[in-house]
């Protein structure tokens, strides 16, 4: 018998690892604001959380085996350690065992081929796996906060994508305003990926890297946008790692 619908594609979704309250509870959770799944479930995918947690390269490698695509979510601040950095006065305290977790499934995700989409500090954090480096706060070098107005609140600014780049053919438009909450950014970019969008002000919005079909940062917050096309292209790109593998292709593309 065969099924009426194509498979969707599963894509992994990062976890924070943070304190929260629901009735009368107060307690460390694993959770994931739901804009992500709403939206990879829009665009036609089976969004999978994966918690912070601790796995030897054996079992990580068999997590990532069973997934199509991966999103790096948004969250606190990475740890400058990372980088070679001293923590700013603003810096926020780090959660090391999540930029743990989310380095070793960036590698993962690279030996297995598999696409990403790294969000707001999955960007910066796909920026500093490469190699790069990040500004620690960004009102120091722009002068204005314009990135992170309001706390807990999104604002919106604009971001020109460069029209020639892969990212400019998915989303299907170059200049748009976008949800924005940020107060760090990409400083020095890393060898092997490129800078493919910016805001007004110069911060560096948007990255990929170009030997890959599809991995990609944006600093913007499509989770919180009706726009689902970001989230449509990883999609289409994880359908095709899903079409390999039922066809028994397990080698790594791109």
């Amino acid at each position: 018998m065969t099924s009426e619908h194509p498979a969707r594609p599963v894509i992994g979704v990062t976890a924070y690892e943070e304190l929260a309250s629901w009735g009368s509870w107060h307690t460390e959770a694993s959770l994931v604001p739901s804009g992500y799944v709403h939206s990879l479930a829009g665009a036609g995918a089976t969004p999978v959380i994966l918690p912070v947690q601790d796995e030897g390269d054996e079992d990580l490698d068999r997590l990532v085996e069973r997934l199509d695509g991966l999103v790096l979510t948004g969250g606190p601040d990475v740890d400058p350690a990372r980088y070679g950095a001293e923590p700013h006065p603003r810096a926020q305290p780090p959660r090391r065992r999540r930029d743990d977790r989310e380095l070793a499934l960036i590698d993962a995700a690279e030996r297995r081929g598999l696409p990403v989409l790294a969000i707001c500090r999955g960007m910066q954090l796909l920026n500093v796996a490469y190699g790069g480096t990040l500004i620690q706060h960004l009102p120091d070098v722009v002068g204005h906060d314009e990135h992170n107005p309001t706390p807990g609140e999104f604002s919106n600014h604009r971001v020109r994508i460069d029209p020639g780049c892969r990212l400019a053919k998915a989303l299907g438009w170059d200049r748009r305003d976008v949800p924005t909450h940020h107060h760090q950014g990409v400083d020095r970019l890393a060898d092997g990926l490129s800078a493919v969008g910016w805001a007004e002000d110069g911060t560096i919005e948007a990255i990929e890297d170009p030997s890959r079909p599809f991995v990609v940062g944006v600093q913007w917050h499509p989770e919180a946008d009706d726009n689902l096309a970001v989230f449509e292209a990883l999609v289409r790109a994880a359908a095709g790692v899903l079409a390999r593998r039922r066809d028994g292709e397990t080698r790594p593309v791109g």
